[in-house]
């Protein structure tokens, strides 16, 4: 499974035709980031991406929204780990960042549906921040029974090792904000992805 991050600073081109390449692809998500809009701002733009993904069958995850994830199905919010605890999410489904074991076991606990963790490799997004690699990974996937998707310097070639680790899929910003085939390069991930679990039945 792959979930899209959004950044459209990133995007040298139209930003909602890129998200239509992307969503027409069918990621299992694309997880709406842009944390430099206003509320009201953001709101616009997330209307108009759920019908996008509306239209290609392709979960819209809001970010940090939860009265605008109500709005619009399927209804995703995605949270880092201290709102989650504060913030009120009946009837929405959500995915949680977190940063440890302890985060993920709590998370689950209190209701997650699953989890991004990371930052797991080296990424431009976290500059000079040390990722916290293959081990933390294992070590949440084994933590909990939900979902967990790996994030932070993810590419087609560190699939493998990255599922090995229990991950249930990758998320990946920059590489997808940036590419002249956003829509291939999915296809491209999702074959990794489902070569590696055909491997392991």
């Amino acid at each position: 499974m792959i979930i899209c991050v959004t950044n459209r600073i990133l995007c040298r081109d139209d930003f909602l035709v890129r998200l239509e390449e992307i969503a027409a692809a069918r990621p299992w998500g694309i997880l709406l980031r842009e944390k430099d809009l206003a509320a009201e701002e953001y709101a616009t733009l997330a209307m108009t991406c759920s019908a996008i993904c509306q239209r290609h069958q392709t979960r819209l995850l809001v970010h940090s929204h939860p009265a605008l994830a109500e709005q619009l199905p399927p209804h995703w919010l995605h949270l880092p780990f201290p709102l989650f605890e504060r913030s009120k999410r009946e009837g929405l489904h959500t995915s949680v960042s977190v940063h440890s074991a302890e985060e993920a076991v709590r998370a689950e606990t209190v209701g997650a549906h699953c989890l991004v963790a990371g930052h797991i490799f080296s990424t431009a997004c976290k500059p000079g921040l040390p990722p916290r690699g293959i081990g933390f990974l294992r070590a949440v996937c084994q933590s909990v029974s939900i979902p967990v998707f790996a994030i932070g310097g993810m590419s087609a070639e560190r699939v493998s090792e990255v599922m090995g680790a229990g991950a249930a899929g990758i998320c990946v910003m920059s590489e997808l904000m940036t590419c002249s085939d956003p829509g291939n390069r999915i296809r491209e991930y999702k074959r990794r992805i489902g070569a590696v679990k055909e491997g392991y039945q």
